[in-house]
């Protein structure tokens, strides 16, 4: 049996612990509960009346911290659903504990953390499962369906901005738990590497205002450009907070025999043949589709949709953008 196969058919249910209690949490929590192969064992996060809360609403039990809960002897995997910049801690100490692992990306804020920890995974023989659900979504499969249609790309530009005001006091606009915008958005980056391979140069830079003493912001705004073996070149650009005010979600490719792009929810596929509208369904069901994948995974051996690698070289590239933009 290789040995992160814990499971068979017919035995006792995966024991899992859940840090964090927002959105994905609860996505993945409604998926266990209901799955006789997993059973919720136990949550910890950092407000006690929102675990409370996701306590009585998934009938499992309170752990008071997430090192209690890596440890426990009754956890077998561990899902980490809260803020970036404890994701590389959390994991470590779980496959430490010989724990399995779902984190939400990124797996850590920098490569070198993050290459530790999938070595670290592949010495105890435990999945290190990185989510990427936007690899499951309709618009990249979407993106994959037409791209022999383009030709040689040659451009690419994903862009997102989001204005909010007033912008919140909430670790999403804190520099040190929300991470460099790009290693925290990396799927911007992680699309294209999935798509179009390696990528030769990175540049980039990033930019914050009302930035304080404890690292709050109230707007970013962080560009890329990257310039990828084939020839390819991409811009990106994620921003978001209070001196916005349009919101944008748009992602295009150009290439000689053919534009495909996608704004909001709506795509266009424009050829020698004429203009084709693509039109997008629900996001909802993702992280139920990325839930049962792993314990597929664990159970049967399928196959993952996604590998730590690939996600690693998503994060390696985010990272040398990080270093870009250091410099004066």
């Amino acid at each position: 049996m290789n040995s992160t196969t814990m499971r068979v058919s017919g035995a006792s249910p995966l024991k899992v612990g859940i840090i964090g209690t927002g959105y994905a949490a609860q996505r993945r929590a409604e998926t266990l509960v209901r799955d006789e192969r997993s059973q919720l064992c136990y949550v910890t996060g950092h407000t006690p009346e929102k675990v409370a809360t996701f306590c009585q609403t998934y009938g499992v039990s309170f752990c008071e911290s997430w090192e209690a809960l890596v440890n426990s002897q009754e956890v077998d995997l561990v899902v980490i659903c809260t803020i970036n910049r404890d994701h590389g801690a959390i994991a470590r100490t779980a496959l430490q504990n010989r724990k399995h692992v779902i984190v939400e990306y990124p797996l850590a804020l920098n490569f070198s953390e993050g290459s530790e920890l999938l070595t670290l995974a592949t010495q105890q023989g435990k999945l290190l499962h990185i989510e990427h659900i936007e690899i499951l979504g309709e618009m990249h499969q979407k993106i994959r369906q037409y791209l022999p249609q383009l030709g040689q790309v040659f451009y690419g530009r994903y862009t997102t901005i989001a204005p909010k005001h007033p912008a919140p006091r909430r670790w999403t606009y804190h520099r040190q738990m929300f991470g460099f915008p790009l290693i925290a958005a990396l799927p911007r980056i992680h699309r294209f590497t999935d798509l179009f391979g390696v990528v030769k140069t990175v540049s980039s830079n990033a930019r914050y205002w009302d930035a304080s003493e404890d690292e709050y912001f109230s707007a970013c705004l962080c560009d890329a450009q990257l310039q990828f073996n084939d020839g390819l070149r991409v811009d990106l650009v994620y921003a978001k907070g209070e001196v916005f005010w349009k919101s944008e979600r748009t992602f295009e490719l150009y290439g000689d025999r053919g534009t495909l792009s996608f704004v909001g929810d709506v795509g266009t596929l424009i050829t020698q043949e004429g203009t084709q509208t693509i039109k997008l369904g629900s996001r909802r069901g993702l992280f139920a589709q990325d839930t049962q994948q792993v314990l597929n995974y664990l159970f049967d051996r399928t196959p993952l949709y996604v590998k730590p690698k690939s996600s690693l070289y998503a994060l390696k590239v985010a990272d040398a953008a990080y270093q870009s933009s250091q410099v004066p």
